[in-house]
């Protein structure tokens, strides 16, 4: 299943396969910015920048819906914080995922995340 193959890409911070993944119009959902991240490049600017910034990232656990959504909970660290967190995408039609959701906690690591990738993505441009 795709969310398996999402799933090795991640915890191997795969960029390629990563994107691989995702559907070219892949609309990804923040914790940290009000405004959604819009279209593959996009998300891959900041998976990039994730890829950097977790420590230790792993998958715990897994949940699938029949509607074509699944959620992968995660863990990992961003300097000195432990971040937990889920990721819901849902997979459309092509198999690719086009939508993506991020929820974390607790709100210290909401706030190490922001201030770490705000420095990042700002740096880019």
């Amino acid at each position: 299943m795709l969310h398996d193959q999402l799933r090795k890409a991640v915890e191997a911070m795969d960029l390629d396969a990563t994107l691989a993944c995702l559907s070219p119009d892949v609309v990804l959902h923040s914790p940290v910015t009000f405004k959604p991240f819009e279209g593959r490049e996009a998300v891959g600017v900041l998976f990039g920048i994730l890829f950097k910034t977790f420590q230790d990232f792993r998958y715990v656990g897994e949940f699938t819906a029949d509607d074509g959504s699944a959620v992968l909970r995660f863990m990992t660290r961003v300097g000195d914080r432990d971040v937990e967190g889920i990721d819901l995408v849902h997979f459309g039609d092509d198999g690719l995922i086009d939508d993506f959701t991020v929820f974390v906690r607790p709100l210290s690591a909401v706030h190490a995340l922001r201030d770490s990738i705000g420095a990042q993505l700002a740096a880019q441009g």
